[in-house]
C-alpha cells in the first residue's frame, strides 16, 4: 500500500512506515535523527528518498568500487545528473543512460515516454543539448500476446516523445526471453554536447538566493514513483496507475531551449531537473551539495490538480519541470526568459545557511527535515548485503558440448535461417522505423551502417560513436564473464567503426538485492565491469541501479536475467569511419581473433539445440584488447573495407548481416579442426570479420602477422550467392526477406 490510500491525519507508526517501504529499524533511525515521531508528510519525505531508486542504499558500497578517474574525465560520478568528459576544442559529451522498467510493465507507453524525457532532461539541465538518444529493450516470449502489448507501448512511447522532442534515437539494442513476460526492461540513454565552461550544477548555495519551480505545473501523476520503481511488480501493480508519469513531449522541447537560454543570462546558481521523488528530491539534493538548506512555501507551486496535499506536492513527479537557484536581484531575468516560452516561472522559497528543509502549506509548517540526511552520499541508509553463488550456477558448469550433436553439412542451411528468424538476432527494423533517425541532421549511420552509431559533431574533423550493449544470457550464465563481455563488445563495436572508446555510463538491472543469490550476481557484474573498464580505459561515469526485476514461475518469485546493459561513448576522425557492410564483389573475407570449439550461451544452443544451461562463452580479456588495438591499426592504415564483430547468432549471422548492407554474398571455406556448428554459430568473443581488398592483401597480412592476432582467410564477397564448403545455399535477398521480416510478422499475429 502507498502514501495515497493512507491518511494523512493519522497518528504515524511503525505500520504506517511499512506500508511506504520504509524497515522498521529505518523508522527509528528517521526518530532519533528528528528527535521525535516524523509527521506523516516527513514520512513520506525520507520513504521516497531512502528508497533503493533514490539512495542506492543496496547498492552503493560496491558502486564505489568502479573505476572513475581518467584524463578525459570532467565530471566525477554522483557529482551532477550526468557524466561528462572531453572530446576536444572545448567541448564536451554529457551522457547517461536510466531504467524506466516497472512504469513500463504497467503502462508501457506513459512509462516508456517519461523514461525519454527524464534522460533528455537529465542532460539538458547541465548546459547541454541533446543530440542522440539510444535505448535497450527487453521483452518476453514475443509470441504471448501480452509481450506484444508492451513491445508496441514501449517502441510507440519512446518514438512518440522521441521524435516530437527532436533528437534522433539513432542506436540500440532489443532482447526477447521469457525471464522478461511480466517486467519488461527499459532502458534509455541520451547524450548531449556542451561548451565545457558552461556547466551548470545542480547546487543551491547562497543564503536568501531565491529558488524557481520552472517548467510545467504539479499534478498527483507519479507520486510515490520512487517506492514504487524499489517494490516487486505484481499482478495488483496496475492498482499503481498513479505511481505513473505522464509526459508533453512540446512542453520538454520549450523547457529545453527554455533552459538553455537562460544559463546564458549568467544569472543562475544552480539548475536540477525534477525525476524521481520529485520537488523533494531536488530540494534536498541541491541543499545538500551546497551545505544549505531551503524554505519553500508549497502554496506557490503551480498546480495542475485541486485539493492537493503537502505530501503529494512534495512527491509528485509530474513531468517537464526544473528547480532553480537565482542570483538574488536577477530574478527578472530568469522569469523573462520563461515568460518568453510560455512557461510556468514561480518563485517558492529561498535557500537558507542551514542544513535544514523547511516547508510551508496554507501558511503552516508542515516538514522540518535535514537535506543531509535524506541523500546518496549523505545521512541516507548504506548497506552491506550477504551473497551467495546460486544453485543455478553448478548446471552452467556441468555443461558438455559433446553431448551435443554436431551439425551435418547439410544442416547449415536450415540453421542459418532458424538463426535469421529468430527475434534477438532478426532486424529490428519494425521497431527503430518508428523513430526519427535523421531529425537534426547529425546521424552519420543511417546511410552507411556501422557497428556502433556515429554522430557528427559538426564544425569539427571529429564524430562521436556509440552504443548500447548487453547479452543478459551471458552474464545469467555467469556474470563476473558476462558483464566483462557486455564492456568489451561495447569497445568492439566502437573499434570497429573507427573510433576509440572514451568512457561508459551502466543501467544495472537485477532482482531482489535481498536475495542473496541476486545480490551475489550483482556483486559479479561490478567485479567484471570495473576489470574490463580498467582494461579498455574507459571509467564510469554514472549510471542507474534498478533492482526488482522479478516475476512469477510455479508459485516462486524469480528475478529476470542479470543484465548491465553499458552504454558507451568513443571519439573517432571522421575520415576514420568505417561500416560494417562488404563494399565489393571479389573482397577477401578474414576472420581476426582465436576460434573455439565453443557453442556456450549461444542462441543455437539455447534456442535451436534447447540447452538453457552453460558456461559464458570463450572470452580472454588481453586477447580482447589485443583484438582492438588490432582493427584499430587496421582502420588507421585503410588496409580494411568493412569491420564487423561477431556476436549473437556467431559467424554465420555476422557474414549475412555483412553481405545483407549491400546485397552482396559470400563463399566460404570451413576448417575441420573445429565443430561446423561451433565454427558457423558459436559465440566465443574476440572476433571480428574484415574484408579486404585484394590489391592490399600482402600489407594486411603482413600487418597480422606483426600485431600477433591470429587470422583465418574465410573466402570473398560475392555478387549475392551465399556458397558454404562448395555447398550452394541461395541467394542473400531470401535470407535478408526472413531477416528483415520476422519481427514484423511475430507483431502482426
Amino acid at each position: 500500500m502507498t502514501g495515497k490510500q493512507l491518511r494523512t491525519d493519522e497518528k504515524v507508526t511503525l505500520k504506517t512506515a511499512e506500508e511506504l517501504g520504509l524497515l522498521p529499524e529505518e523508522f527509528e533511525r528517521i526518530k532519533t535523527i528528528l528527535g521525535r515521531t516524523p509527521n506523516f508528510t516527513e514520512l513520506s519525505i525520507y520513504s521516497v528518498m531512502w528508497s533503493e531508486h533514490a539512495s542506492y542504499k543496496n547498492s552503493i558500497k560496491w558502486l564505489k568500487t568502479l573505476p572513475k578517474k581518467g584524463e578525459q574525465m570532467l565530471v566525477a560520478p554522483g557529482e551532477e545528473n550526468a557524466g561528462m568528459v572531453d572530446v576536444g576544442d572545448g567541448y564536451a559529451c554529457v551522457f547517461k543512460i536510466e531504467s524506466h522498467n516497472h512504469p513500463c510493465a504497467v503502462e508501457p507507453y506513459q512509462g516508456a515516454a517519461t523514461g525519454v524525457g527524464g534522460i533528455n532532461r537529465d542532460i539538458f539541465t547541465m548546459g547541454a543539448r541533446p543530440i542522440a538518444q539510444l535505448n535497450s529493450l527487453r521483452f518476453g516470449n514475443i509470441d504471448l500476446p501480452h509481450t506484444r502489448h508492451l513491445v508496441r507501448g514501449v517502441v510507440k512511447g519512446i518514438g512518440d516523445y522521441g521524435n516530437a522532442f527532436g533528437v534522433p534515437v539513432v542506436a540500440g539494442e532489443v532482447g526477447f526471453d521469457e525471464c522478461y513476460n511480466t517486467n519488461p526492461l527499459v532502458n534509455a540513454m541520451s547524450v548531449g554536447i556542451m561548451r565545457k565552461e558552461n556547466l551548470v550544477s545542480a547546487i543551491a548555495k547562497g543564503k536568501g538566493n531565491p529558488v524557481f519551480i520552472v517548467g510545467s505545473a504539479t499534478g498527483k501523476d507519479g507520486i510515490h514513483g520512487a517506492t514504487f520503481a524499489s517494490a516487486d511488480i505484481t499482478e495488483n501493480s496496475a492498482d499503481d496507475i498513479p505511481s505513473i508519469q505522464v509526459g508533453d513531449p512540446f512542453q520538454e522541447k520549450l523547457l529545453l531551449e527554455a533552459s538553455l537560454e537562460v544559463i546564458g543570462t549568467g544569472a543562475l546558481v544552480g539548475m536540477q531537473d525534477m525525476g524521481a521523488a520529485g520537488i523533494i528530491c531536488s530540494t534536498s539534493e541541491m541543499s545538500e551539495k551546497g551545505h544549505s538548506g531551503m524554505r519553500i512555501d508549497l502554496d506557490k507551486v503551480p498546480l495542475r490538480q485541486q485539493n492537493m496535499e503537502a505530501w503529494e506536492i512534495l512527491l509528485s513527479e509530474s513531468q517537464e519541470r526544473m528547480l532553480v537557484v537565482v542570483k538574488k536581484g536577477q530574478e527578472d531575468k530568469v522569469k523573462a526568459v520563461f515568460d518568453k516560452w510560455d512557461l510556468h516561472c514561480a518563485q517558492i522559497g529561498e535557500v537558507i545557511d542551514e542544513d535544514r528543509l523547511l516547508f510551508y502549506r496554507d501558511g503552516k509548517q508542515v516538514a522540518d527535515v535535514p537535506a543531509s540526511t535524506l541523500v546518496l552520499g549523505g545521512g541516507a541508509p548504506v548497506y552491506d548485503r550477504k551473497y551467495k553463488e546460486p544453485k543455478y550456477f553448478a548446471k552452467t558448469k556441468r555443461f558438455d558440448i559433446h553431448t551435443v550433436k554436431d551439425l551435418e553439412l547439410e544442416e547449415i542451411p536450415e540453421v542459418t535461417r532458424f538463426l535469421a528468424a529468430q527475434p534477438n538476432i532478426a532486424s529490428k527494423r519494425w521497431v527503430y522505423e518508428q523513430y526519427d533517425s535523421m531529425v537534426g541532421t547529425k546521424n552519420m549511420s543511417t546511410n552507411t551502417p556501422s557497428d556502433a552509431a556515429i554522430v557528427n559533431l559538426k564544425y569539427t574533423d571529429r564524430a562521436l560513436a556509440m552504443t548500447v550493449d548487453c547479452n543478459s544470457r551471458y552474464v545469467f550464465s555467469n556474470p563476473l564473464v558476462g558483464t566483462q563481455i557486455a564492456v568489451s563488445e561495447a569497445a568492439r563495436n566502437i573499434v570497429c567503426s573507427g573510433g576509440y572508446p572514451l568512457a561508459i555510463t551502466n543501467c544495472l538491472n537485477f532482482g531482489n538485492p535481498y536475495n542473496p543469490e541476486v545480490y551475489w550476481q550483482f556483486v559479479g557484474a561490478i567485479k567484471g565491469m570495473s576489470l574490463a573498464c580498467e582494461k579498455f580505459g574507459t571509467p564510469v561515469t554514472g549510471g542507474n541501479v534498478s533492482f526488482y526485476n522479478q516475476y512469477s514461475k510455479g508459485g516462486q518469485v524469480e528475478a529476470v536475467y542479470p543484465t548491465p546493459s553499458i552504454g558507451m561513448v568513443g571519439l573517432l576522425d571522421k575520415d576514420h569511419r568505417m561500416g560494417l557492410g562488404f563494399e565489393k564483389k571479389g573482397d577477401a573475407i578474414y576472420l581476426l581473433g582465436h576460434v573455439k570449439d565453443d557453442i556456450a550461451s549461444s542462441e543455437y544452443l539455447y534456442h535451436y539445440r534447447n540447452v538453457k544451461y552453460s558456461p559464458a562463452p570463450y572470452f580472454d580479456l588481453d586477447e580482447e584488447f589485443k583484438l582492438h588495438q588490432a582493427i584499430a591499426g587496421l582502420i588507421n592504415e585503410k588496409l580494411i573495407n568493412s569491420a564487423h564483430d561477431v556476436s549473437d547468432g556467431g559467424l554465420m549471422v555476422t557474414l549475412l548481416e555483412s553481405a545483407m548492407v549491400n546485397r552482396l554474398g559470400f563463399e566460404i571455406l570451413l576448417d575441420d579442426s573445429f565443430r561446423r556448428d561451433a565454427y558457423l554459430f558459436g559465440e566465443g568473443q574476440g572476433r571480428v570479420v574484415v574484408s579486404v581488398d585484394n590489391q592490399v592483401g600482402g600489407e594486411f597480412e603482413d600487418f597480422m602477422m606483426e600485431s600477433g592476432v591470429p587470422m583465418v582467410y574465410l573466402g570473398h564477397v560475392t555478387g549475392g550467392k551465399i556458397v558454404v564448403e562448395d555447398m550452394p545455399m541461395g541467394k542473400i535477398d531470401d535470407y535478408a526477406a526472413l531477416y528483415d521480416t520476422a519481427i514484423e510478422k511475430k507483431m502482426e499475429e
